[in-house]
């Protein structure tokens, strides 16, 4: 597997930066990173830009969620979606947390830009739906303080050695 190069944010050593992905530590400011996604390729002549937030609900006694995510097996798993979305003339973009996400706080950001609408909205839903199956990110409920391993809303990977708890 190659190596992603990585740029650490100048403000914020808990962003990690490979290329279009972001990796940030606690919850993401959706409107911060989407402004600096716009002003990146508002010059670029796309008809379309097509966003996702992933929110975390207030459900079930869930304070938080928690996320530990396989950065190397992430970050092949994107570059086949950009590599998708280029052959489409489109652009994927891409912010996930690790770690603690409260309620009502952002945890997972995505976004489409092409210049045929119907393009942005097709990829979109396909990203957002291979992001739930196949992206390499292990779920915790938060629950009274005590990270619990959320088996029935997380997607076994393959050789991973992940967990079979009985929570």
């Amino acid at each position: 597997m190659e190596t992603a190069e990585i740029n650490w944010d100048e403000n914020n050593k808990d962003i990690k930066k490979y290329g279009e992905l972001i990796l940030s530590r606690g919850p993401l400011d959706a409107r911060d990173i989407f402004e600096e996604w716009l002003k990146e390729e508002m010059d670029k002549n796309y008809g379309a830009f097509i966003t996702f937030v992933g929110t975390v609900r207030a459900e079930d006694g869930v304070e938080a969620l928690s996320f530990d995510i396989y950065e190397p097996v992430l970050i092949d798993w994107f570059k086949r979606w950009q590599e998708e979305a280029n052959k489409r003339g489109a652009k994927v973009k891409m912010a996930h947390s690790i770690g603690d996400v409260r309620v009502h706080e952002s945890s997972y950001l995505c976004a489409v830009f092409s210049p045929k609408r119907e393009v942005a909205l097709k990829l979109i839903e396909e990203f957002v739906e291979n992001f739930k199956a196949d992206a390499p990110i292990w779920k915790y409920d938060v629950i009274g303080g005590e990270r619990v391993y959320a088996k029935d809303r997380s997607t076994p990977m393959d050789g991973a050695g992940i967990l079979d708890i009985n929570r």
